[in-house]
């Protein structure tokens, strides 16, 4: 095997010195949001270095909201809670529950003007988060909610797919 910590991803190409480009593997939006909770605050890092290797092998997308709030965890199908569940605790002994998020929905966003982008961001502070490469995600407790923001900001772009690639991870 490789080495790897958080260098190599899924959809990564190795080669023996050609310069070759390829697409990534794009990031759906999630189906459901779950916030995780661990019975012993104490491995409160341990919880976050997990989730960040896990998310970097594709189990879960890690969301971290800019409120400083605790980390939620993105999933397509409920299965893969159950997965991640089994994983912390064989993995690195951590007992884990899930709690409902306020938050049924998320969007990546971007926009070719970042005044906007970032009047947007600073005006939904409790509703942003960033993805593990630093992305900006608007977090929706509704498609209404979701729709009534798109609307409002035209020069913002809501995206549920988000394009992968090595030099240009983050920007939507």
């Amino acid at each position: 095997g490789i080495p790897n910590h958080g260098i190599l991803r899924i959809g990564d190409t190795l080669t023996e010195g050609e310069d070759i480009s390829f697409r990534g593997v794009p990031s759906f939006a999630p189906e459901i949001l779950r916030r995780i909770v661990i019975s012993d605050a104490m491995k409160a890092k341990k919880l976050r270095e997990a989730l960040r290797q896990l998310a970097e092998e594709g189990v879960v997308q890690l969301f971290l909201p800019n409120d400083g709030s605790g980390a939620l965890v993105g999933v397509v199908g409920a299965l893969q809670l159950d997965v991640l569940t089994t994983r912390l605790q064989a993995e690195y002994g951590l007992d884990t529950k899930y709690e409902q998020s306020r938050f049924s929905i998320c969007r990546w966003v971007s926009s070719q003007d970042p005044i906007a982008l970032k009047s947007f961001v600073d005006a939904h502070g409790s509703s942003m988060a960033e993805d593990i490469d630093g992305a900006p995600v608007f977090m929706a407790s509704s498609e209404f909610s979701l729709r009534y923001d798109a609307e409002r900001h035209p020069a913002v772009v809501f995206s549920d797919v988000k394009d992968y690639q090595r030099d240009g991870a983050g920007k939507g």
